[in-house]
């Protein structure tokens, strides 16, 4: 196992945080289909996960900071060739999940 270590920052405080994660492992776990298997559990901020797509199993925990989120991501031997790609995507999905978001004007 190769551990990959991910800081991404925030603005947005714990609570919308982490409400905006979960909201975005339901959307990641969706891409895969019935052929993805994830698993979750909370306590308190922290999240571990294990998700097991094409065969490989991928482990690990996320912690939410009141301004940043830090990701652990354990990756069997097969996959830790492509850390860094790996690395990539999930730090570009993370920033969009996490970015700030003006609030819409009121209608009417």
């Amino acid at each position: 196992m190769k551990p990959v270590t991910i800081d991404i920052p925030h603005t947005l405080g714990a609570a919308e945080a982490r409400k905006r994660l979960e909201e975005g492992f339901e959307k990641i776990l969706s891409q895969f289909g019935e052929s993805a298997k994830l698993t979750r559990q909370w306590s308190g901020d922290q999240m571990g996960f294990s998700a097991t797509v094409i065969g490989q199993t991928i482990s690990g925990h996320l912690d939410v900071l009141p301004d940043a989120v830090r990701m652990e991501i354990n990756l069997p031997n097969v996959l830790a060739m492509m850390a860094g790609k790996i690395r990539g995507k999930v730090e570009k999905q993370g920033q969009l999940l996490l970015e700030s978001k003006p609030t819409p004007p009121p209608k009417g």
